[in-house]
């Protein structure tokens, strides 16, 4: 029985890259699991293969818990989809997208056909592991995080921002619209320029007068 070996790639995340032995037999569902064993996702969300061009154009669709429009569409299930019956290229292509709510897309490329299969493996099977796949979700948490460990500082972004620490006092207050509200401090500071600029004057008259002398 014929074995497709398929090189998995994110996206996005060009150093990282799975392949993945398979039989010509299993589902579309295999592949789907086998990929997110190899990633350590959790598989069970709505997610979509696309029959695919060498420009990676999306073309017929083949997908998993799909929801009610896919269903009245009509569109194939991957339990019940051989890859097989989708194959007519010896590189064919297939452009992936797994949850949908959250996407992750990957390019999906058949590099060769085994002809044999090897004794003792249990198919599909993960052949070819590099780089560690993206967190599944990252929280807004993790995203703070990961900022400090590459700045060593947590205000690098108000830096990018042309702002200094002293800019977030103006963001302390929201009000109701979600526009930021002046702080009393800055009234009380706008007081004290205004008298400031009131005894500047007082003084140039004082000086005119002292002049007329």
């Amino acid at each position: 029985m014929a074995l497709y070996r398929f090189r998995v790639t994110f996206e996005d995340y060009d150093d990282v890259t799975r392949e993945i032995d398979i039989k010509s037999t299993q589902t579309f569902e295999d592949l789907h699991r086998a990929i997110h064993q190899s990633t350590g996702y959790n598989a069970e969300y709505p997610s979509s293969f696309y029959i695919s061009n060498d420009q990676w154009i999306k073309g017929e669709e083949v997908t998993y818990l799909p929801n009610q429009k896919r269903i009245d569409r009509g569109v194939a299930l991957m339990e019940k989809v051989k890859l097989s019956s989708r194959i007519d290229d010896p590189h064919q292509k297939f452009y992936y997208t797994f949850n949908f709510d959250r996407p992750f897309d990957f390019h999906v490329e058949l590099m060769k056909i085994i002809l044999d299969e090897a004794a003792g493996v249990t198919y599909p099977a993960i052949i070819k592991s590099v780089g560690d796949a993206p967190r599944q979700f990252v929280t807004v948490a993790d995203a703070a995080t990961a900022a400090t460990a590459d700045t060593g500082d947590d205000f690098d972004f108000l830096n990018e921002m042309g702002m200094n620490h002293e800019d977030t006092e103006d963001f302390s207050e929201v009000d109701e619209t979600g526009e930021a509200v002046a702080d009393e401090h800055e009234e009380e500071e706008e007081d004290e320029f205004g008298s400031e600029f009131a005894d500047d004057e007082g003084f140039e008259e004082d000086s005119k007068s002292h002049d007329d002398y």
